[in-house]
């Protein structure tokens, strides 16, 4: 499927972000027309070309089949906050006009007076009636983890859940028998036989799944119904061109139990597509896109690389993992 998609004319991006987040301070990608619309290429510039491939898989389904049915047609979301000061947190909180909240934590080691500020200015935010969960990014141990849980949910006044607390499955297994909050399995379900394993091994309560990385919306529904487990949908940190397949998984679940992490074009400076075609909740929420939207040329423009060295990595890049993405198909 990858003839039909105009390589040759991907236009690549650079845009900064509002405060770092995930270590980046500059969100990178390309975009790629097809005859079913526009998809987004971005993994982070630390995967390496096999592991690129399923993001390019998520675009080339965007841009050539589209995606499957909707069952809903509104998602709700949370905000993120990210590792700023409680000030900060409770404005982002309290403007975001969502009930929910994800809050970074784990920034640093020895972060735990920030995060515990970060957390209670963002329940006085919500108020009582408002989620809050957490998301340390797989840098605790066990240990460290059921403390910091345990803080946190006292600081929260009762979390939602916490996500991927530790790297490992058996790492969450292990903190899930010692505390009372729910865990959260990510970074830990990133293949198609990850949930199975999360699973059998008692290592999560709820699945965060990211169609981005798992090779598109309908193998994302597959992995869904492996991991037998309530499903969040995050993103992927894209623009409202990719993030619109994140939408599209939500809308696709047969079961949505708790709202999803797609409220993140508020950490870039802006976005690629303008008017309805931007994906930014409003009262919470997020309108399902039948159709990829399409970029506006302006902000395409505005937002295009200025390193014309940094530009040749991305489309050096783009053309390895597309041969690697035939070279799998082909293997099929």
């Amino acid at each position: 499927m990858t003839q039909e998609i105009d390589f040759a004319g991907a236009r690549g991006y650079a845009i900064p972000m509002r405060a770092r987040f995930r270590g980046i301070t500059v969100r990178e990608g390309m975009l790629l027309e097809g005859p079913a619309g526009w998809g987004e290429f971005c993994p982070f510039t630390d995967y390496d070309d096999a592991t690129s491939t399923a993001w390019l898989a998520t675009a080339v389904e965007q841009c050539t089949v589209g995606w499957p049915a909707p069952v809903r047609d509104r998602i709700p979301v949370n905000c993120t906050v990210p590792a700023v000061g409680p000030e900060r947190a409770h404005g982002i909180a309290a403007d975001s006009g969502c009930r929910t909240a994800k809050v970074k934590v784990a920034d640093h080691p020895d972060s735990l007076a920030e995060d515990l500020a970060r957390v209670e200015a963002v329940r006085d935010a919500l108020g009582p009636g408002g989620a809050v969960r957490v998301d340390a990014n797989a840098v605790w141990d066990i240990d460290t983890a059921v403390s910091r849980i345990r803080e946190l949910d006292r600081a929260a006044g009762g979390l939602e859940y916490v996500e991927q607390p530790c790297r490992t499955v058996e790492e969450l297994a292990a903190v899930r028998r010692r505390v009372d909050v729910r865990i959260a399995a990510d970074e830990s379900i990133r293949r198609a036989e990850d949930p199975l394993r999360v699973a059998v091994a008692g290592a999560a309560d709820v699945a965060v799944l990211k169609c981005t990385p798992l090779g598109g919306v309908r193998r994302s529904l597959e992995v869904a119904e492996a991991a037998g487990l309530p499903c969040v949908v995050s993103s992927a940190l894209e623009t409202s061109v990719g993030l619109a397949a994140q939408v599209a998984f939500a809308a696709a679940l047969p079961e949505l139990d708790f709202a999803c992490g797609l409220g993140t074009l508020s950490l870039l400076e802006s976005d690629l597509a303008s008017g309805p075609g931007s994906l930014r909740p409003v009262d919470g929420a997020l309108p399902v896109p039948r159709t990829p939207p399409e970029p506006d040329p302006a902000l395409l423009d505005t937002y295009a690389p200025t390193d014309p060295d940094r530009a040749a990595w991305w489309r050096d890049r783009l053309t390895r993992v597309r041969a690697a993405l035939d070279a799998t198909e082909d293997a099929r």
